[in-house]
């Protein structure tokens, strides 16, 4: 549905990305994951068309990118930044209801309600949806933004970070959703920073790294310690728990300050 091939992407005399290719594929979940600066959010908005390359091709259902009129490319590819902030006071149900402007003027307008509806009882803000969007926190607002990528009914999906600012419920509650989007035919695309949540949730991860892609698997092959303790820099686990790839941090040196000796400098503030 949604293709790079070759990216290349300098901005201000700076190379962001270098010969990135990336393919997203119909009921597939892909995970882009690196460490900060490795170009992800660029490779995203390069994929979403607010970025043109500066050299190499993106094409959407076999067609360039810069050829889809705004409407019609709303209409397959969905896109959710990672800082979606509405700075005027629009309630969230008319935030959710931007998501259709993509079938303004069609057949599918008689829908509108319905599926905002939906879409808001899929990320669960059914309370929210009178307020206005200004006041509410930072996991809210991604919730919302999220029901209004839902509304749009776009079979390719982007999420740029979409459960940074969310507790743990809502988190697990995203991601199975992106799950359900990709059972149900979509392409779905999501940047994340927490490992486990790439490697469980995942079909395929891509592993970004100083503008380079360094690996693109299914997490299995992708996710092993080696490669992924060099790429963070930092020592990090690989198990194998009922058959899912897990992945967790090498905290073996922590140690609380209850557990040190008495005495110990460890225990000295100031």
């Amino acid at each position: 549905m949604l293709e790079a091939q070759d990216v290349h992407v300098e901005i201000n005399g700076h190379q962001i990305l270098h010969g990135v290719g990336v393919d997203l594929r119909p009921g597939e979940v892909t995970v882009v994951i690196g460490p900060n600066g490795a170009g992800k959010s660029t490779l995203f908005s390069v994929l979403s068309g607010d970025i043109q390359p500066s050299r190499g091709a993106v094409s959407l259902d076999g067609t360039p990118v810069a050829r889809w009129k705004p409407q019609d490319s709303a209409q397959r590819r969905a896109v959710m930044v990672q800082d979606s902030a509405v700075s005027f006071p629009f309630t969230v149900r008319e935030v959710v209801e931007m998501g259709r402007n993509a079938w303004r003027r069609t057949e599918r307008v008689d829908q509108d309600q319905d599926v905002v509806d939906g879409a808001i009882a899929s990320v669960g803000i059914e309370h929210l949806q009178g307020r206005t969007i200004t006041v509410l926190s930072g996991g809210e607002r991604q919730r919302t933004a999220l029901a209004r990528v839902l509304a749009q009914e776009g079979r390719t999906v982007l999420l740029d970070e979409p459960v940074s600012a969310m507790d743990i419920a809502h988190q697990e509650r995203t991601l199975k959703l992106c799950r359900e989007l990709a059972a149900h035919g979509a392409a779905v695309a999501v940047v994340l920073h927490d490992l486990d949540s790439a490697a469980v949730y995942g079909d395929r991860i891509v592993v970004l790294d100083q503008g380079r892609v360094v690996a693109d698997g299914p997490a299995a092959e992708v996710c092993t310690a080696e490669l992924l303790s060099e790429v963070y820099g930092t020592p990090i686990h690989v198990l194998e728990l009922d058959g899912v790839t897990r992945v967790l941090p090498d905290r073996s040196g922590v140690r609380r300050l209850s557990d040190a000796p008495i005495g110990s400098s460890s225990q000295t503030l100031g």
